[in-house]
């Protein structure tokens, strides 16, 4: 059995990918990437694999796969999983497609797999430059919760944070966040 592949829309994209990006070298169909990623997130212990794309909740069907023709604000992809070497996250946006950028996913995960398997490592040592960081909004509520802390609760904190009233804006959006 396969790990599931579920898509989901992009929370956040901080990457700028070559314009005009030019197409992959790759033939292969849809499905057969679909079932390639799937081949190696089980491979790695994982269960199920999230894929996020530059388009909106309305555009996936209920089974969490795109329909058909939908189109995406760009053609990056992230894919994240949980396997036997902990979280992992991968990003990629060289392609013309998004479909072509979960192609070059797939096969880099088949080819970190190949590390493995010639000796060079036996550990899963290829995949630690990959594990997923905190994100940027862990930090920012992170930074919020201890401002709400410092000045001795929520409303306080708002109050003591609000541009309005002589509060620094990263502060009070630190506060929001942590309030989120």
């Amino acid at each position: 059995m396969s790990a599931s592949v579920v898509f989901r829309p992009l929370e956040h994209w901080d990457r700028r990918g070559a314009a005009p990006r030019p197409h992959s070298p790759f033939k292969a169909g849809y499905q057969s990437t679909i079932n390639l990623l799937g081949a190696e997130a089980t491979r790695l212990g994982a269960k199920r694999v999230i894929v996020e794309l530059a388009l909106r909740e309305p555009d996936l069907r209920l089974d969490g796969q795109p329909y058909v023709g939908t189109r995406t604000d760009h053609p990056g992809v992230t894919v994240a999983l949980h396997s036997r070497h902990g979280s992992l996250k991968y990003t990629v946006d060289k392609f013309a497609t998004w479909q072509e950028n979960l192609r070059a996913i797939a096969l880099g995960l088949e080819a970190l797999r190949k590390v493995d398997r010639y000796g060079m490592t036996s550990r899963g040592e290829q995949y630690t430059g990959w594990k997923a960081l905190p994100s940027g909004d862990d930090a920012l509520r992170d930074r919020g919760a201890e401002l709400i802390r410092r000045h001795g609760g929520l409303r306080e904190a708002l109050k003591a944070t609000h541009p309005d009233h002589g509060g620094d804006q990263a502060d009070f959006e630190a506060v929001q966040a942590a309030r989120a």
